[in-house]
């Protein structure tokens, strides 16, 4: 067998007003053909994955190119174009081949493109023709369009948010693909529109009860190879934005349709009650403070680089500075001026700084001190599960007893390693300022003596009742109470 991978993948927050262009992709990953690193990124797995599976079945495996941006605003058309059309080439060289396996993301925007992944699929089908398998891995904070799943066999998603389990879907992705390949299965895949958005952390009930369910089923269930939740993606101002069910089947699609249908309407009765509470800036601070014990961590949810935000906000960092608290650590602030400015002056310089709060409105104010330049680390790197998440060059900065770590590569703050990567114990403070929506939780909660959602500034547009929309559907709740009474 001969079999085509490759990955293009972002995740576009069309409020955001982070432009996305060649230079954003390169500074996250950029892998030529046969250049990617063995460990993959978050959404390249596929390949990864693929080498494994490929020199197991004695198959060839022809790679393209692999590219991914830190999620932020629209890309450039001319940078999605020219990527798309890469592997779109890559591809062409490659014919003939038995099947395309890609690891993209699903809620990626162009200028003039609401639907890229959709767009790219089509074009790999009809390059391939109607009988070449394609598929493809996404991440769950996706867009299922009816283009993109019109052109693909099926899709596997990522059922844990945090997404500590994209290696382990990509190798459910490729052993489907397998066994399709040598004719032992017909996979069928069929979708349920749940008519809503929402958040859905499994690090808590009901979705930690539900995805297990899911799990479950696979195991259990006659003819059911695959089951995903395509929570969608609020940011994402587009046509097809919401919630829907994948039931990938061995040939049964009638089953599959009923079941994907049973699981979405029982999500669907269980809406609004999956995002963990959330608390402003005042209240996180005084329950920080009246912990007993520390590291105490303050999630700055929405401030959340990795739902495309800029990640620079100060608003809870202002709080307890106003306070005169002390003992804490903030990772990160984006600001690259300041970076290349304390680059400039040195380790042990003492400087005055303006930084944060750049970007938009709505996010704080810059915040001015005299503060010591304690380390400058190259190209940082943090873990994520068994990837790396790559923050740029990156200062520590220190005054007043607070400790913060400025990036120039924007990254939400997946695990503790982003403290230790820079010289800060982390375990040692007794505030940890994080800017994570929920991916932080699986490594956090393992040094946490407790953790605080906070909600400050308006920097991210997470109330979809309310989100000046332009283009996305407003059948869904929580747009209307009931879209199944329309």
């Amino acid at each position: 067998m001969r079999v085509f991978t490759a990955a293009l993948a972002t995740e576009t927050n069309t409020f955001s007003p982070i432009a996305i262009d060649r230079r954003a992709f390169e500074a996250s990953l950029y892998a030529r053909p046969g250049e990617h690193p063995a460990t993959p990124t978050l959404c390249t797995a596929p390949i990864t994955v693929g080498r494994e599976v490929c020199a197991q079945q004695g198959w060839t495996l022809i790679e393209g190119s692999a590219s991914w941006a830190d999620p932020a605003g629209l890309i450039a058309r001319t940078t999605y174009e020219e990527l798309r059309d890469e592997i779109l080439g890559q591809l062409q060289a490659a014919m003939p081949v038995d099947a395309v396996v890609l690891g993209l993301h699903g809620a990626m925007v162009a200028q003039g493109y609401d639907d890229p992944e959709g767009d790219l699929l089509a074009r790999v089908r009809a390059i391939v023709g109607p009988d070449v398998l394609v598929c493809a891995e996404l991440d769950p904070h996706s867009h299922l369009t009816a283009k993109r799943a019109a052109a693909a066999n099926f899709f596997v998603a990522f059922k844990e948010f945090p997404h500590t389990d994209f290696v382990d879907r990509a190798r459910d992705l490729w052993s489907i693909a397998v066994r399709a390949l040598k004719g032992e299965i017909t996979p069928l895949m069929s979708v349920f529109d749940c008519r809503m958005i929402d958040v859905f952390p499994t690090s808590k009930q009901p979705m930690r009860g539900f995805v297990d369910r899911l799990y479950g089923l696979e195991q259990s269930e006659p003819g059911v190879l695959s089951l995903s939740v395509i929570h969608g993606f609020m940011a994402g101002d587009v046509p097809e934005m919401g919630t829907k069910i994948i039931a990938v089947t061995d040939g049964k699609a009638e089953a599959g349709a009923a079941l994907a249908e049973k699981l979405g309407r029982e999500l669907f009765a269980l809406r609004g009650t999956f995002m963990v509470a959330q608390v402003d800036e005042k209240a996180a601070v005084d329950a920080a403070l009246a912990a007993p014990t520390g590291p105490v961590v303050i999630a700055d949810v929405w401030d959340n680089p990795g739902g495309g935000t800029a990640g620079d906000a100060t608003v809870i960092l202002a709080e307890l500075i106003g306070r005169g608290i002390s003992d804490v650590a903030v990772g990160t602030i984006w600001d690259p001026i300041a970076v290349q400015i304390c680059m400039a002056a040195g380790e042990g310089a003492q400087i005055p700084l303006r930084f944060g709060a750049k970007s938009a409105p709505h996010t704080g104010s810059p915040i001015d001190k005299l503060v010591m330049v304690k380390r400058l680390v190259h190209n940082a790197e943090m873990r994520f599960g068994e990837s790396f998440a790559p923050f740029g060059d990156a200062a520590w900065i220190s005054f007043d007893g607070i400790d913060v770590i400025l990036n120039s590569t924007r990254a939400q703050s997946f695990d503790p390693s982003l403290f230790s990567a820079m010289g800060i114990d982390p375990e040692s403070r007794k505030i940890l300022l994080i800017k994570s929506t929920n991916h932080f939780y699986d490594s956090f909660s393992k040094i946490a003596s407790q953790i605080i959602y906070c909600a400050a500034g308006k920097p991210y547009p997470n109330t979809p009742a309310t989100t000046p929309y332009r283009k996305a559907r407003r059948d869904i709740w929580p747009m209307v109470e009931n879209p199944w009474a329309l």
